[in-house]
């Protein structure tokens, strides 16, 4: 009996020093949550922006350089990441694989399965060139064009790390600290969801202790992916009221923290 009074006061202990210990593994938070938004839409910088700043939220923006919202409105861009968000790379012309199911149309000239390791690792680098003229920063994050990460039928990923300090992937989980892949990031196709869909994702990675990323095309519209605008606006809103236990960031910076935290 002795034994087992000496015990539990010593289990309590190192149960507490336990949870402490999970309750900061995010930058000082008990979670983390990052927001992404692929494919350089009109509807990033006209409805999600303004509300991610109301709430002085930064996420990522994954910018398809050869679209026109990206060209069309470079100075926007520009004060974007003025204000802490990441431009993310998201290849010149979006190619994807046309072999896949339902890839019909995927242009012939930017079909992967097509493409060397070599010409879509050149892709990237102009791409980045573009969006360091942009916002003047060396360092970002890339996200896989349809979440194909072969060219040619070959990997391009280990060709593509010197390039990036991640990669965003679009396999869904919510992650532990020492789960995340730097270059195949899950994250979690949003399309259609209702607020408590949402809202129910934030729950589940503070539940866990983990790391979710949304994945946002289309935000009230624009994009047959597409989120309601008032529902996007409701989670922003949600984020807000969880704050004291989440870190909210964009790729670039949770990709950084735990790349230097691995090592």
């Amino acid at each position: 009996m002795r034994l087992l009074c000496f015990g539990l006061p010593a289990l309590l202990l190192l149960s507490l020093a336990q949870l402490s210990a999970a309750d900061d593994s995010w930058n000082g938070k008990h979670a983390a949550v990052s927001l992404t938004y692929d494919d350089s839409l009109n509807v990033h910088l006209d409805k999600a922006i303004p509300v991610l700043d109301t709430y002085n939220f930064q996420a990522t923006f994954y910018l398809t350089v050869g679209y026109p919202p990206f060209g069309d409105r470079l100075n926007e861009w520009r004060a974007v990441a003025a204000r802490g968000h990441e431009l993310g790379n998201h290849s010149l012309f979006h190619p994807c694989d046309a072999s896949k199911p339902n890839r019909e149309w995927v242009n012939p000239e930017r079909d992967l399965s097509t493409w060397s390791v070599a010409r879509m690792v050149d892709n990237l680098k102009v791409a980045n060139i573009a969006l360091e003229a942009v916002d003047g920063k060396t360092e970002r994050t890339y996200a896989y064009p349809c979440g194909d990460m072969t060219a040619g039928g070959e990997s391009y990923v280990e060709a593509i790390k010197p390039l990036f300090v991640g990669a965003r992937g679009v396999k869904s989980s919510v992650m532990q600290v020492g789960d995340v892949k730097l270059f195949d990031i899950d994250s979690y196709v949003i399309n259609g969801s209702s607020t408590q869909q949402l809202t129910a994702l934030v729950d589940q990675a503070i539940d866990q202790g983990g790391l979710v990323v949304f994945l946002f095309h289309g935000v009230g519209g624009e994009h047959p992916l597409n989120i309601d605008n008032a529902k996007h606006t409701a989670l922003i809103e949600y984020l807000d009221q969880k704050r004291e236990q989440l870190w909210v960031a964009p790729m670039v910076e949770i990709a950084n923290y735990l790349a230097h935290k691995h090592h």
